[in-house]
């Protein structure tokens, strides 16, 4: 569809942009800044008040869940090569 309407250089662009955004932070990390990776500053006001334990069971579960959306993408991605039809299916 973003070949056909040409806008694949928008596409490029944003995507070039959010590249940089994580090239920029992971360099900030390899210089020694003491911030951990993956932390862009976002959604920390949900660990306030929280004890160590708590923050890492919260850690925990986000890296899972992450992990069970990549999981379902790849089935999506597999379903729609294998039987030549689009998400969502119907």
């Amino acid at each position: 569809v973003l070949v056909e309407k040409g806008v694949m250089g928008n596409a490029l662009v944003f995507i070039g942009l959010a590249e940089m955004v994580g090239y920029l932070a992971l360099a900030e990390t390899l210089q020694g800044s003491g911030r951990e990776a993956g932390d862009f500053g976002v959604g920390l006001e949900y660990l306030e008040g929280k004890s160590e334990e708590e923050i890492k069971k919260v850690k925990y579960q986000e890296i899972m869940n992450g992990r069970l959306a990549m999981l379902a993408f790849g089935g999506i991605v597999t379903q729609s090569v294998f039987y030549d039809v689009g998400f969502p299916y119907f």
